[in-house]
């Protein structure tokens, strides 16, 4: 440290102690950026402080021993506190820089996995899907080919993050290679586990629910791999059906032949796919019921699917008390129209 800045500081600290005005201390605060920039330690700080005390009092009783002592106290307090504050500082930078990442790899997955809902007449279709972290672990995708079919898959990766997200690009771009919406929901299930079981790693694994629905027939046909049960909303009978269907995490096994099974829609039918960051939200200590999830649906059935999947997410928020998420939140509705 160089004598001029000792001799600056105590020529500030006597005029201090000799007037103390506003000026002196602005005096000083203007000084103390000056220090910052040549990298003083706080802990030296202290020390030109004694030094420059003792100076101004030598041969003065006005400065003790326990004085001295607590100056001493107070500088090997705060090279230990100097040292703390720099981790912090670098963890806190490091976090910055981490969550600055995540954001970017967060947008560039949005842009990568984006999906445009079809329109087709005599269908309504609606989507929320909601990440509880920057990341998301669903994924819904939707292929139309504006006459007959529409094409509908809904995924969730066991894990989060960057790993997750990539799945998912995998995913999107096996979906993409099959091409039509026309394909039948076990091929693509099918094809999509020989992808991820090739390349991805032993301890992730994916859960799907491809639907393919074609307007000629009404008939809509899903195939599940150990995802969560997709509802259908009955309008004749105002009655749920749970679409039960066997199958393994894609990536388990190697040779998988999921089935696929087949229900006819009417006029207001409703098909509602979800992940099970729906079915294991938490309210209070509990998850919430099959029964109260049926119930919401019901309450909000005459809106269109995608202000109906909207209403139910807000619906779920409260009942969670807007606690964090544990899990990504998916829903995809679609509707049988006139």
């Amino acid at each position: 440290m160089s004598k001029e800045i000792k001799n600056q500081y105590m020529s500030l600290l006597g005029q201090y102690l000799k007037y103390q005005t506003e000026r002196n201390l602005y005096l000083g605060q203007n000084f103390s950026r000056k220090l910052v920039q040549k990298n003083i330690t706080p802990e030296e700080v202290i020390s030109i402080h004694k030094e420059s005390l003792e100076e101004i009092y030598s041969g003065s009783d006005n400065f003790t021993e326990d004085m001295r002592n607590a100056l001493d106290f107070l500088t090997e307090f705060m090279i230990q506190y100097g040292l703390a504050l720099g981790k912090q500082k670098n963890l806190l930078k490091k976090q910055e820089e981490m969550d600055h990442e995540l954001e970017l790899a967060a947008n560039v997955q949005k842009t990568m996995l984006k999906t445009t809902i079809p329109e087709i007449e005599g269908l309504s279709l609606g989507s929320v899907s909601i990440p509880a972290r920057k990341m998301n672990g669903d994924y819904v995708y939707f292929q139309g080919d504006g006459k007959r079919f529409v094409g509908i898959g809904v995924a969730d990766v066991v894990g989060k993050g960057i790993p997750a997200a990539l799945c998912m690009s995998m995913v999107k771009n096996g979906l993409d290679t099959l091409g039509q919406p026309s394909i039948s929901p076990s091929y693509a299930l099918d094809v999509l586990n020989r992808i991820v079981e090739k390349t991805v790693d032993d301890n992730m694994f994916i859960s799907m629910f491809y639907g393919r629905y074609d307007l000629t027939q009404s008939i809509f046909t899903y195939a599940s791999a150990g995802h969560e049960p997709a509802l259908v909303f009955k309008e004749k009978t105002q009655s749920f059906i749970e679409l039960e269907s066997e199958g393994l995490l894609l990536g388990v096994l190697p040779d998988v032949h999921n089935l696929e099974k087949n229900i006819n829609l009417e006029t207001g039918d409703m098909v509602i796919i979800m992940t099970d960051g729906v079915t294991e939200c938490r309210v209070d200590d509990r998850f919430i019921e099959k029964a109260e999830l049926i119930d919401l649906i019901y309450k909000y059935k005459d809106q269109e699917p995608q202000q109906l999947a909207e209403s139910i997410h807000q619906e779920i928020e409260m009942l969670s008390n807007f606690n964090k998420m544990a899990d990504d939140l998916t829903f995809v509705i679609l509707k049988k129209e006139d």
